[in-house]
């Protein structure tokens, strides 16, 4: 079994124990530390003092950038989708002719 490594991660100023694999820890304290700047931004931009209601508003705010990339994605596979049937078409008349 691989080796666990137990880290502590610090969110809206409660601590959390976690057992993880070493290939996770940077990913983790990279979405801690965003998490924590998003906290502070918007205590700041729009006075919510309610920690419930902040982590609500950074768990839409994630949300919704996974959501668009998705979206994004989709977007341009079907872009590349359409000009490489484009280019097909263009290819079987040229050779055909």
């Amino acid at each position: 079994m691989a080796e666990q490594l137990k880290i502590k991660l610090s969110i809206a100023n409660r601590v959390y124990p976690l057992t993880i694999a070493p290939s996770q820890e940077e990913g983790l304290r990279r979405a801690a530390k965003k998490i924590e700047d998003m906290i502070s931004q918007f205590e700041q931009n729009y006075s919510v003092r309610d920690k419930q209601d902040v982590l609500a508003m950074c768990a839409l705010q994630f949300a919704s950038q996974v959501e668009q990339k998705q979206i994004d994605k989709a977007n341009v596979s079907e872009e590349v989708q359409n000009k490489l049937s484009a280019l097909d078409e263009l290819l079987h008349k040229h050779l055909s002719a």
